[in-house]
């Protein structure tokens, strides 16, 4: 009688732990959004121009400050649920959308939209970056498809392979056709261009959240693979088609307006799921919140270590991406 009395309570403190385990407003949580404002705080106050010492000081704290702040926390989301939703659907925690390809895809259809355009707009690049990242993404998912492959670490080499050549025909055509001053930004990731009436795109990567919040125990279905997807009488392909297209949606607003942000993907949604399990929709803010402290971190050391001067954002990022990037395949190597 007490051997089942103790079953009973091991199972019920199983079901709380597991409640409180992804449950959202944590301490932890409510404690990352509170790091996240403050570095927030410091972005604002962040730069060579005295805002507080000028006349207009107040009018360029407008016009740039909050615009590349609420910049950094818009790129920040958009691109670690990308990675996220990527591993899921893969399966494979070293995807994310600079391993696969598609943000140098979505570079090559900023290229070619510069080839029709001389002087497009920003939403003839938008346009661009979002068609060719969804195709080039579905190419990669239709190779991984068809191919088997023994090791995942040979899943992001083969996406990086494949990256590789899309950026050198993008170069190439650039160099052919004399548009590399016009797309060289592009190719490094800054927010230092970012003011009023540049940025405002960005917000449509609310509604992107939006769609992949609802999708969320779908997608995670997914995840699981073809077969248990079919079984619970779910469109596998239609599931995969329809979170590429997310994925390909804010991508391709962040190369439009950002550039080029290396590895973020891969570091926020690698951290979540190590601490908190696969489970999409219960991770979706933990990605959110991180991917926002992580870019703006990157920023702020961006715009103070040279200062008056600035790196490139994508530097940093590209610096921290590799060095998790080396730490995740030495973790896997070992637990092998």
């Amino acid at each position: 009688m007490k051997h089942k009395i103790k079953k009973i309570t091991g199972a019920e403190n199983y079901q709380l732990q597991s409640y409180n385990h992804h449950k959202l407003w944590t301490k932890s949580f409510i404690l990352a959004i509170i790091v996240v404002i403050i570095l927030g705080g410091i972005s604002l106050f962040t730069g060579v121009y005295d805002i507080r010492g000028q006349q207009d000081g107040m009018n360029m704290f407008f016009i740039t400050r909050v615009p590349r702040t609420a910049a950094l926390m818009l790129t920040g989301a958009a691109m670690s649920m990308s990675g996220l939703v990527m591993q899921l659907v893969t399966q494979n925690r070293l995807v994310e959308p600079t391993t696969t390809g598609t943000i140098e895809w979505a570079g090559l259809g900023l290229t070619f939209v510069y080839l029709l355009f001389p002087a497009p707009t920003l939403v003839q690049r938008m346009t661009g970056a979002i068609i060719f990242s969804f195709l080039g993404t579905m190419i990669f998912f239709i190779f991984l498809k068809r191919i088997k492959l023994r090791s995942s670490i040979v899943v992001p080499i083969i996406g990086m392979m494949l990256g590789a050549v899309i950026s050198a025909v993008s170069t190439f055509v650039g160099l052919l056709f004399q548009m590399t001053q016009s797309i060289e930004s592009w190719f490094v990731g800054s927010f230092a261009s970012v003011q009023i009436g540049r940025y405002e795109y960005l917000w449509l990567i609310v509604v992107v959240t939006f769609f992949i919040f609802i999708y969320a125990d779908r997608l995670t279905l997914a995840g699981l693979g073809e077969d248990v997807t079919t079984s619970l009488g779910l469109n596998y392909n239609r599931i995969v088609l329809i979170g590429t297209g997310l994925i390909s949606f804010a991508v391709g607003v962040v190369a439009a307006v950002i550039g080029n942000l290396p590895f973020l993907g891969l570091i926020v949604p690698n951290i979540v799921s190590m601490y908190r399990g696969d489970d999409l929709r219960s991770n979706l803010p933990w990605v959110c919140v991180l991917g926002m402290g992580t870019i703006t971190v990157c920023d702020i050391i961006s715009r103070t270590i040279i200062m008056p001067f600035e790196v490139p954002v994508s530097l940093i990022l590209g610096t921290v991406g590799a060095v998790v990037f080396i730490v995740i395949l030495m973790r896997q190597r070992r637990l092998r």
